[in-house]
């Protein structure tokens, strides 16, 4: 039985720490995007759409409001990346949404790198 992926991030901008902590289980992932320290915010989830339909991503915000648009961006792009459920938690405190994105984007395709990787470390991927 394989266990999930777990991959931390962090960048450092506008003398800032901009965090990701990201889960990858065999059928979703969690991201957490948080500035200063993990924290839950915002919560979206996206499902993709079976492989045999047409069609966008459904996505819903689960809980808060602040950084909603993010957190749906976020999780319909790592849902439809990856073909699973993704749940993206986004939490600011001191900057926008706007200021944010590029950097969390940048934290989310990180984490990507370095889960492939780990994965071709331990012999996952050919």
């Amino acid at each position: 039985m394989e266990r999930a992926r777990i991959v931390k991030e962090e960048i450092l901008e506008q003398d800032m720490h901009f965090l990701a902590v990201y889960v990858e289980a065999r059928n979703a992932c969690l991201v957490l995007l948080s500035e200063k320290e993990d924290k839950l915010g915002t919560l979206a989830i996206a499902v993709p759409k079976p492989r045999d339909l047409l069609g966008p991503v459904s996505s819903s915000v689960l809980l808060g409001d602040k950084s909603a648009i993010s957190a749906r961006m976020f999780a319909e792009y790592i849902a439809s990346k990856k073909g699973k459920i993704a749940l993206v938690s986004v939490y600011l405190e001191k900057f926008s949404e706007m200021q944010t994105q590029s950097i969390f984007m940048r934290l989310i395709e990180k984490a990507f790198g370095a889960e492939h990787a780990e994965m071709e470390r331990e012999g996952s991927v050919t």
